[in-house]
């Protein structure tokens, strides 16, 4: 897997990473998705700091064996997924899709270890997820995995620029870094003049903005979307299907739900649910 970020200079006497933001300006101009095109297009030093598991290219990034989730319903169990197999490989952009009640995003959640009452296999990064105790799963889920959600899911009590730092600080980055880097991205995303507003002082277009930076920042193995047009304008939609495939092209593992084919064209392959079950793959 080629990592999202190039690597920034490190000055030899200091050893603080640098990169050239020559040509993006602090201020807030163009629509928040021509932010996070400046963004995408322009990288952050992260990588120098990032500690994810390199996947083995040939083994399957993410693998799923037997898993069953299910909730008790009088007497009995009512199954959300039933059976559930399937490999994503490093690299992919695979569509999960299914009608409504199908299991799409408990799925998704599994996948990103928000959901541990389920059972059967999970392998992510070779590691098996279904043998280990909570505290292993969350320091994996941290150093792994980039969730964009629908809703955005900002901390309410956080600024924008403690929103994106928040994944280094599960790093353990320092803190003079973690300065550096949350910085750099403001600049990048013209967020500057945004940094110390909290989320319902940002409209839905820039706070989905501000979750793909917090996504994205640490350099993850992979990132999970679930749904993550589903609040923009068919427009917003559109550019952020653009700059998933580009991130998708620089090597970044991206699986998403989705109701919609269209996003679902920009992938190269689709996993279909209904009634809790693999359908086709």
């Amino acid at each position: 897997m080629r990592t999202l970020f190039v690597r920034g200079t490190t000055d030899p006497a200091s050893g603080r990473v640098s990169t050239n933001t020559s040509g993006f300006r602090g201020t807030l101009a163009g629509t928040p998705l021509d932010m996070l095109r400046r963004m995408l297009f322009k990288r952050s030093p992260a990588a120098t700091l990032t500690d994810t598991v390199q996947p083995d290219p040939t083994a399957p990034l993410i693998s799923m064996r037997g898993i069953d989730k299910s909730f008790p319903q009088g007497g009995g169990q009512s199954f959300v997924l039933r059976r559930i197999a399937l490999d994503i490989k490093p690299g992919e952009f695979v569509s999960i899709m299914g009608p409504s009640g199908a299991g799409k995003s408990t799925l998704l959640h599994i996948m990103g270890m928000h959901d541990h009452a389920w059972s059967g296999e999970y392998q992510l990064l070779g590691q098996p997820i279904h043998q280990l105790a909570a505290k292993e799963r969350a320091a994996i889920q941290k150093r792994t995995i980039g969730f964009v959600f629908q809703a955005y899911h900002l901390l309410d009590d956080l600024t924008v620029y403690e929103n994106i730092e928040l994944p280094l600080s599960y790093r353990d980055v320092r803190r003079s870094e973690r300065q550096s880097i949350v910085a750099d991205a403001l600049d990048r995303f013209g967020m500057v003049a945004k940094k110390d507003l909290y989320p319902n002082q940002l409209s839905g277009g820039q706070q989905q903005l501000v979750g793909v930076a917090r996504a994205i920042v640490a350099d993850p193995a992979v990132i999970l979307a679930d749904e993550p047009t589903g609040n923009l304008h068919s427009s917003q939609a559109q550019e952020i299907m653009e700059l998933f495939t580009r991130l998708n092209d620089q090597g970044t593992t991206i699986v998403q739900v989705t109701h919609s084919e269209a996003n679902a064209a920009y992938g190269s392959r689709v996993i279909r649910l209904k009634d809790g079950y693999v359908q086709e793959s």
